[in-house]
């Protein structure tokens, strides 16, 4: 079982069973939803996704699709798309509680990748904070 939440904790979910899939999605509508270069997504049954606490607010970001999100700290959770994805539901997974608990196995949407982003694994890392200037 995934547990999860928003980042203020008025939000809790469970998923039963495995995701169909964890992709991360490159598509300029996830970008500008979550305010970042691409998001992850974990894909399971609609039926298997409970919300234990809370009740999300639910966005129509386009004809069919639904971006659910907590209405206090604005954190995205969902997205469903009941004519493109039938009986099945997203979960960002970044809000997992363990996110490493389920490895992403595709980049999708990267036709609307951010151009820098296909390089970004090559930037310097740090454990922290860089130096004053990188």
């Amino acid at each position: 079982m995934i547990t999860g939440g928003c980042h203020c904790g008025t939000i809790r979910y469970q998923a039963e069973g495995a995701p169909i899939v964890h992709a991360l999605c490159h598509c300029s509508d996830c970008r500008r939803h979550a305010g970042a270069p691409m998001v992850g997504w974990t894909m399971f049954p609609q039926d298997a996704v409970k919300v234990t606490k809370g009740k999300p607010k639910v966005y129509a970001s386009s004809e069919h699709g639904r971006r659910h999100f907590c209405p206090d700290c604005g954190t995205g959770l969902f997205y469903d798309n009941a004519q493109m994805l039938p009986g099945s539901i997203d979960i960002q997974s970044a809000t997992h509680d363990d996110p490493d608990s389920v490895p992403p196995v595709a980049h999708i949407q990267v036709a609307e990748r951010l151009e820098w982003m296909a390089h970004a694994h090559e930037l310097p890392t740090f454990e922290r904070y860089p130096p004053k200037h990188v």
